[in-house]
């Protein structure tokens, strides 16, 4: 370690503290001190989590603090943890990080629009953890990290140390726990980079709103002439793969906020799924992961380093981190206008809903809470049953508020700057999952690129009978019978059944929201029939 930084004022006591390393050194101390860490022959870090390979979001803990008590969306996602259990989770997290040899500081932001943006202190023991948040949090001058001051969010990682599962408030041995009041994350139990990367989304989706900010889980580009898109969808829709449009301008993957001036990226990197990576497919993510990025728990040769992007046997979850500027095509500053195109992503497979159709202002709500997706159950013999998926939002594990007050701010912005709302699937077509076959990835580009280009404008639709949405019934390098699905299926009376077990899990689905909805946006939802 070549540098000397203080903590004293978190607690910490530890002589060998480095703040701000850069890359090639962290390599160093990672190789040194981590076992099992490895270059990749492409130059990318290889670094593992341990036993967590994902998020833990049944782990997480929201203090219930008086000043955000009210604001604050108990339940599922929200559990609540008294601030005793807090102050008890942090000091272990303390007495942790003061056994440890070293630490590693890294103090940047979140947040490329200065007159929203969070100082954010991340403390870990791990060199792999420091160049993630230095991929992932924008990466301060040598100014600003002179003048940075007092953070306003401090993470502390202690995931090599266990939470006590009878006290630490989850029943395991893994917490993760927020308090808004002192503006700390305490992680314990669980060494899955990831965890910090979405504590600070979690921060930012409660204190945007709070000024009139919608905050999203979406990616973000910009074409040539500046007009921006928003890419809604969970893991797996394909939301990082089609931002990397080498057409346009990568504005961001995943977190972003649009204010009264346009939209800012939350992060200065960018977090893909590797699992199969093809150069040819995914070209942009593929030669983004060199020297200075992180890959998570992959497999590799040990004779030659090249990693085996097919080998799911640590993890199906095998992620890249890398900043932002290692895509050839980013925008930097990652900021853009009011966005003229907003996109959902759900891969359906159960095969019912259309490669694409434009959305009503009410069926964009009804689709934004909903939040639909569908994953495949497993690949066990005789299971072929796709298993449906609501995320309000799309970003439900990271909601602060009730999803109404989001869904609230993005029809506001909807309708002020009359953004057109597209629903997109790239699932699976001619069938469910075990019969039909994936949407072709070209297909899902050909169409995306119809939306910007505005070949489907003026297009004839046809209204979909069961979830009334309008389907285009034409696109430029689309076939016109898959635009249809119910004429992919060799069997259109299995396409009815199918398509109204779908309209029901989501009218069961919305019965949880319909409350706080509007009659327009109910009536927006699929026709079940009696």
């Amino acid at each position: 370690m070549s540098e000397r930084f203080s903590l004293a004022r978190h607690g910490i006591a530890v002589e060998q503290v480095a703040r701000n390393l850069p890359p090639a050194i962290l390599y160093e101390e990672a190789l040194r001190h981590e076992g099992g860490t490895a270059i990749a022959s492409s130059g990318a870090l290889i670094a593992y989590s341990g036993a967590k390979c994902g998020r833990s979001p049944k782990d997480k803990r929201i203090v219930d603090e008086e000043g955000s008590r009210d604001d604050v969306w108990w339940g599922d996602v929200n559990v609540a943890q008294q601030p005793e259990r807090f102050a008890a989770d942090r000091r272990r997290a303390i007495d942790f990080l003061n056994r440890c040899p070293r630490l590693y500081c890294v103090d940047a932001f979140a947040g490329w629009d200065e007159a929203h943006r969070l100082k954010v202190r991340v403390i870990c023991s791990r060199a792999y953890h420091a160049l993630f948040m230095h991929n992932m949090l924008i990466r301060p001058t040598a100014a600003e990290l002179a003048s940075f001051g007092e953070p306003e969010l401090v993470i502390l990682n202690a995931g090599g140390e266990p939470a006590d599962p009878e006290h630490g408030g989850t029943g395991t041995t893994t917490s993760i726990a927020l308090s808004f009041a002192r503006g700390e994350m305490v992680i314990l139990g669980t060494e899955y980079a990831g965890e910090m990367k979405k504590g600070v989304f979690t921060v930012m989706n409660y204190l945007m709103p709070k000024r009139g900010v919608l905050s999203m889980h979406c990616s973000a580009t910009a074409g040539e002439g500046g007009d921006t898109s928003v890419f809604f969808g969970l893991s797996g829709t394909g939301k990082t793969t089609l931002s990397a449009d080498p057409k346009r301008r990568l504005i961001g993957d995943d977190e972003h906020c649009w204010t009264d001036r346009g939209i800012f990226n939350i992060e200065g990197g960018c977090y893909a799924k590797v699992i199969r990576l093809r150069e040819e497919a995914e070209p942009d993510i593929f030669h983004a992961i060199r020297f200075g990025s992180v890959l998570e728990n992959v497999v590799f040769d040990p004779a030659t380093r090249a990693v085996d992007y097919d080998d799911d046997s640590v993890t199906e979850n095998t992620r890249g981190s890398y900043p932002i500027d290692f895509i050839a095509n980013a925008r930097i500053p990652c900021t853009g206008g009011h966005p003229k195109h907003v996109i959902f992503l759900t891969c359906d497979a159960f095969g019912v809903l259309p490669p694409v159709a434009r959305l009503t202002p009410d069926q964009a709500m009804y689709h934004f809470i909903s939040g639909y997706t569908a994953k495949v159950a497993g690949t066990e013999v005789g299971v072929t049953e796709p298993k449906a998926t609501f995320s309000p939002c799309f970003g439900g594990p990271f909601l602060v508020w009730h999803p109404a007050k989001y869904a609230e701010l993005l029809a506001a912005k909807l309708r002020r700057h009359q953004a057109s709302c597209w629903l997109v699937n790239t699932g699976w077509s001619g069938g469910g999952y075990g019969v039909g076959r994936r949407m072709k990835l070209a297909y899902t580009r050909a169409i995306v690129d119809a939306i910007h280009d505005g070949a489907l404008d003026g297009v004839a639709t046809a209204e979909d009978p069961i979830f009334g949405v309008a389907v285009p019934t034409a696109c430029p390098g689309v076939p016109d019978d898959v635009l249809l699905p119910r004429r992919t299926w060799a069997d259109p009376a299995a396409y009815d059944a199918q398509a109204q077990h779908l309209a029901r899990l989501f009218a069961d689905n919305f019965g949880n929201y319909e409350a706080g909805a509007s009659p327009a946006i109910r009536r927006a939802g699929p026709r079940v029939a009696v």
